[in-house]
């Protein structure tokens, strides 16, 4: 199965196929996003892909609206600019697994396949504490294949979630996220959104897919970009909902915290 090919009848069906061949979904054959190498004493962490019905703030993107995917959103938090790590970004919601979730090894049948208990639980459990998702809501569908985030040294499995009663979301710890949010689709495939954001370090400047996207009582657009941005576009190119764009677009990513 290529990403070219239809995959199932409705959004739901599309999301269970793409947790059925996560591994198919490649991170790093586009661009060199990723900085370094994960050294022997990485951590493993979770995040939750989260796809519902599109809530009270639709797209204003009129074209391509038809289709599987076109009526869903994906929820997305910015993290605080005074972090320490990945300052101002905007992430899926997730972390690191905690003893309580159990150690890797034991499993969950979804039905997208067999997941890793602990990194369903951590996701889950993450996403409640940072943006009040009721978790039993939430249903897993399958998880793609762990994804290496170098800068920060973890092993990154995103577990993907359909929300089939979905609930109220906000920020919960202000010293940890400045904004929580739902981003249509729509707004995601709009080619006048995206670009590839750059980060020269050295003589040496890496690229990843970037979206912009507008966000309630934001004054300007929110940047979706580096681990997240590569996710998204590999996902949306796979379920085949994605739209072209102009890939010689560049600009310099947004910068956030202190200034080296």
């Amino acid at each position: 199965m290529t990403p070219s090919e239809p995959h199932g009848t409705g959004p739901r069906d599309q999301l269970v196929e793409l947790a059925r061949h996560g591994d198919s979904v490649i991170m790093h054959d586009r661009e060199p996003w990723r900085i370094g190498e994960l050294d022997e004493n990485h951590r493993h962490s979770a995040v939750l892909i989260l796809f519902g019905a599109l809530d009270a703030v639709p797209s204003h993107y009129a074209e391509h609206t038809d289709g599987p995917g076109r009526d869903l959103d994906v929820l997305l938090v910015q993290r605080a600019a005074t972090l320490r790590a990945h300052p101002g970004q905007v992430a899926f919601p997730g972390g690191r697994l905690d003893p309580p979730d159990g150690e890797p090894g034991t499993f969950l049948d979804v039905p997208g396949g067999r997941v890793s208990a602990p990194h369903v639980r951590a996701a889950l459990r993450e996403a409640h504490e940072e943006t009040g998702v009721d978790p039993d809501g939430v249903e897993v569908l399958g998880a793609l294949h762990p994804v290496p985030l170098p800068v920060s040294n973890h092993l990154v499995t995103p577990v993907i979630g359909w929300w089939r009663s979905p609930s109220p979301v906000d920020v919960v710890d202000h010293a940890e996220s400045s904004l929580v949010f739902r981003v249509p689709v729509l707004d995601l495939i709009n080619p006048a959104h995206r670009y590839y954001a750059t980060v020269t370090r050295g003589q040496h400047t890496y690229k990843s897919p970037a979206f912009d996207v507008r966000v309630a009582d934001v004054a300007e657009p929110i940047t979706v970009w580096g681990f997240t941005g590569v996710i998204i576009d590999r996902v949306l190119d796979w379920l085949g909902w994605s739209v072209e764009w102009d890939r010689s677009l560049k600009r310099p990513a947004p910068r956030f915290g202190p200034k080296a």
